[in-house]
């Protein structure tokens, strides 16, 4: 007999199923939501746990990365909630369950390895442009939907190109971490690394075991492996073909210099050979809506739970995430200041960057003239009325790359943004 379980409501919005998974201070929820009817994941973290474990930069860096990587082969993060002992992150619900379970079963045909190791590299290939590094990339953190495509998931260890670990001397990053048997070997030697070369090393391993069904490098003395990882001596069984040997090769080179890059890793014939399921181009972005089921709605709709709780004093998630809206792709904000203010604002902006100003009712948008990985830099803001004198400001990329848009946004936009914010403190000293 099934073991019942009790459904919960969470902010009206989703009703609470049974639990998927759990860790040490977060539990991993099956969920309906009530509007669409449709299933999504539900992670439950403890405050009070994420803060005593010593675990908050860890949850705060896994949100906002996974807000800033929309691709298709990456979970999806819908919307954050909180109450005053928990947060709750709404995600995208891989029906398929973990990659490793397909493994523990067997090794994989080469055909069927290959598909989901494109997928794979489309989605790191995405993350690395972004600026973005996962480093712990394993088949227990990939996931499937019932189509069965893949997705990368968990990204609490990972690391961004301007983040505080990359030493600004030689630009490596010197955090040792990861799963062991997965990490590249300059990784272990604690000399610094290059995070993207550090993932693709943790893509080959996960290549090896799809087709073999066993690691590359294994022993139960965790030195002796590391030894292994050191030299990059690995053998590969009799089934494996001479075109994927020669890829592993490549890209288990145990010097990061010489190692295969991704942009050469594509153009092999192995990697082409075969048409890929999935549609999408390797590192195209995904531009549709983040919030599951969500049709086009009234403007004052546009500020989900995750806005609202963050302008409440009771719901206050500002020491939690703070830090890291600057990776978002977009910013709202309130302001009781007046429109004209915040126009005048964004021109001194535009002015000081070269951008041009384009004014239209409650939009501006800047332009720069200099075309980038993407084209021209574009950057949108729209006001809202709510509530005089109360007014919502979005700010968002309307053009452009987005590594461009975040730096072009933490050094020059958020600044001069940042003494019209409206905040609970503000308004009382008001």
């Amino acid at each position: 007999m099934a073991m019942a379980y009790r459904k919960k409501d969470i902010h009206g919005k989703y009703e609470l199923g049974r639990l998927v998974g759990h860790g040490s201070f977060a539990k991993v929820y099956h969920a309906k939501n009530l509007q669409t009817g449709e299933s999504v994941a539900i992670k439950v973290v403890s405050k009070d746990k994420v803060i005593r474990v010593g675990m908050t930069e860890q949850v705060k860096r896994e949100i906002s990365v996974m807000k800033k990587v929309n691709h298709p082969n990456i979970v999806r993060i819908y919307e954050v909630m909180a109450t005053k002992s928990k947060i709750y992150i709404a995600m995208e619900y891989a029906r398929g369950g973990e990659l490793f379970t397909k493994i523990s079963k067997g090794h994989l045909r080469e055909d069927v390895a290959r598909n989901y190791f494109r997928q794979l590299i489309s989605a790191v290939d995405f993350c690395h442009s972004r600026g973005v590094f996962h480093r712990d990339l394993k088949p227990e953190n990939l996931l499937l939907d019932e189509e069965g495509n893949l997705k990368v998931t968990d990204f609490g260890l990972s690391a961004s190109s301007d983040d505080s670990d990359q030493s600004k001397q030689d630009r490596l990053f010197h955090t040792a971490c990861g799963t062991p048997a997965y990490v590249a070997p300059e990784v272990i030697g604690n000399r610094g690394y290059e995070g993207a070369k550090a993932d693709l090393w943790s893509c080959g391993v996960i290549l090896f075991v799809l087709l073999a069904g066993y690691l590359p490098f294994q022993d139960e003395n965790i030195m002796i492996m590391y030894r292994k990882i050191h030299k990059g001596k690995f053998k590969c069984p009799p089934w494996f073909s001479p075109e994927s040997r020669r890829i592993l090769t490549r890209m288990l080179d145990p010097n990061p210099s010489t190692r295969i890059t991704i942009s050469k890793l594509v153009e092999t014939a192995w990697f082409k050979e075969g048409n890929p399921r999935n549609s999408k181009k390797m590192n195209e972005e995904d531009d549709s809506p983040q919030v599951e089921g969500r049709e086009a709605t009234s403007e004052s709709e546009t500020l989900n739970a995750f806005h609202i709780i963050s302008l409440s004093k009771g719901f206050d998630l500002s020491p939690l995430f703070e830090e890291k809206r600057k990776e978002k792709e977009e910013l709202r904000f309130g302001t009781a200041k007046p429109a004209s203010s915040v126009i005048s604002r964004l021109e001194e902006v535009a002015k000081a960057a070269e951008f041009i100003v384009k004014k239209c009712e409650s939009r501006v948008r800047l332009e720069g003239m200099d075309c980038g990985r993407k084209g021209k830099l574009a950057v949108e803001a729209e006001m809202f009325e709510m509530a005089p004198p109360f007014m919502v400001v979005e700010v968002r990329k309307d053009g452009g790359d987005t590594l461009e848009y975040n730096q072009f946004f933490s050094k020059e936009l958020r600044p001069a943004l940042q003494d019209i914010i409206w905040t609970a403190e503000n308004s009382m000293a008001a």
